[in-house]
């Protein structure tokens, strides 16, 4: 029978306390003598520019760019100086507003023309896919392929959109008329199509 102490109760055990709970991570050795640290989180990506955060105004110099176009033609805004440009960004080909905008667009080349302005149209569709849309309805300006969207962020029209309760990237609507010297002169967000190639050649008239 084991023996009771003076005070008439069992002696209470101690636990051993364990090192590795203890010691902090930094400090903590191992059998080798070495170190450890705790590994650092790698940084988060930065979030891609919306309409909102992109920032640009009239008076900003536009944003270059080099995209494809039609029969490995290369477009890049610097292969326009000189001449103005109605940079129209559009969300895919061959849909009925698209169609509807590249076709008022096209109506009014002729008259674009003598305002020394070009007109160009962007979206995330393939090569392939504009020279499909250009030779179906007779489209006659020039339209670049921008599937990694450098073009689309730069202008801030690569956007968070929401229907039906279900959000999704996709292209504001938008025109950037840029003059002769690189310059954005106008913008047109979330662009309505009746009447908006006429409201952009009448800018570029003012221009």
């Amino acid at each position: 029978m084991a023996a009771k102490s003076s005070t008439g109760s069992a002696p209470k055990k101690t636990a051993a306390k364990n090192p590795a709970k203890s010691a902090s991570p930094a400090a903590f050795k191992t059998a080798a003598g070495t170190k450890t640290t705790r590994a650092k989180a790698s940084p988060e990506p930065a979030a891609a520019p919306s309409a909102e955060t992109a920032g640009l105004q009239a008076g900003d110099t536009a944003p270059a760019f080099k995209l494809p176009g039609a029969s490995g033609e290369i477009l890049s805004l610097s292969g326009f100086r000189g001449k103005k440009v109605a940079l129209y960004f559009y969300p895919k080909d061959d849909t009925s507003g698209c169609t509807k905008e590249a076709i008022e667009f096209n109506g009014l080349k002729n008259d674009f023309s003598k305002t020394d302005t070009v007109v160009v149209g962007v979206s995330p569709d393939s090569v392939k896919s504009h020279d499909k849309f250009r030779e179906k309805y007779g489209l006659e300006f020039p339209l670049a392929a921008d599937e990694a969207k450098t073009a689309l962020l730069a202008y801030g029209v690569w956007i968070e959109k929401s229907m039906y309760g279900r959000k999704y990237m996709g292209v504001d609507r938008s025109t950037f008329l840029i003059d002769a010297k690189g310059r954005i002169a106008r913008i047109w967000r979330k662009v309505k199509v009746p009447g908006h190639a006429k409201e952009v050649l009448a800018a570029a008239r003012d221009l």
